[in-house]
């Protein structure tokens, strides 16, 4: 066996290694939370992973993407979270989706079975189209919520988005998936820390996001990334009791 899963193989057992081996997990939205979680389960054996980003890496990624560095910047995401995850582990199978998410382009990021999505993305509509299709085909999500503008990766925790509090984003996919009619128990990634108010305006572009964009640390994002592809890996092992 892969001597590089030999401590993985201490943790969980060799039957359990074979199995997460043969999981397939999809990460949408590779930024400070979807890359870190994407290397991690590459890290720890996951066999395929399919990847859905459309954006490149800029120099305003370097404080916090796990795959953006100065002999990145101007890659596109996924080639550059691939040449580094393959770096690592080159037999884990990475499908790259350069792709927008919408209700539109779903079924072209769905190619083959699908074991478990992480949500790293961090547009309402986008998000939300991609929990509605999760919930609708019956395919095991977590979501991960506002981890802008906070410092401390120790308040990070899993929890149910109907339970979230004090996090803007929460409340606005909350409301927007009650609308639809989904299920507001989807398990999320939670900031309990109190995000600071960021009121500087770097531009004059018209897209507030642009014109406004959060502030980040390389912690908090982080620790939601690995909280994700752990409680994915914990998942799979449920399977087996």
């Amino acid at each position: 066996m892969d001597e590089s899963l030999a401590r993985i193989r201490l943790l969980v057992g060799d039957e359990n290694t074979i199995k997460i081996s043969q999981k397939c997990v999809m990460v949408v939205g590779l930024g400070g939370v979807g890359a870190i979680a994407a290397e991690s389960l590459a890290r720890f054996g996951v066999g395929k992973l399919i990847l859905v980003d459309h954006d490149v890496v800029v120099k305003s990624n370097l404080n916090r993407q796990i795959h953006a560095s100065l002999d990145t910047v101007g890659m596109k995401k996924v080639d550059a979270l691939v040449q580094r995850i393959h770096s690592i582990k080159p037999d884990c199978e990475c499908v790259k989706i350069g792709c927008f998410v919408s209700v539109q382009t779903l079924s072209e990021c769905f190619v083959g079975d699908v074991d478990y999505v992480i949500d790293a993305i961090d547009t309402v509509g986008s998000k939300c189209d991609l929990i509605e299709y999760c919930q609708k085909s019956d395919i095991g999500i977590i979501s991960s919520l506002g981890m802008g503008n906070r410092m401390d990766p120790t308040q990070v925790r899993i929890m149910k988005l109907k339970d979230t509090f004090e996090d803007p984003l929460a409340k606005v996919v909350r409301y927007q998936i009650r609308k639809r009619g989904l299920s507001d128990k989807i398990d999320v990634a939670f900031s309990l820390e109190k995000p600071i108010k960021q009121t500087v305006e770097l531009n004059d572009s018209e897209v507030r996001k642009e014109r406004m964009p959060p502030a980040s640390s390389p912690f908090v994002p982080n620790a939601a990334g690995l909280a994700c592809a752990s409680f994915v890996i914990r998942k799979f092992l449920e399977e087996n009791k």
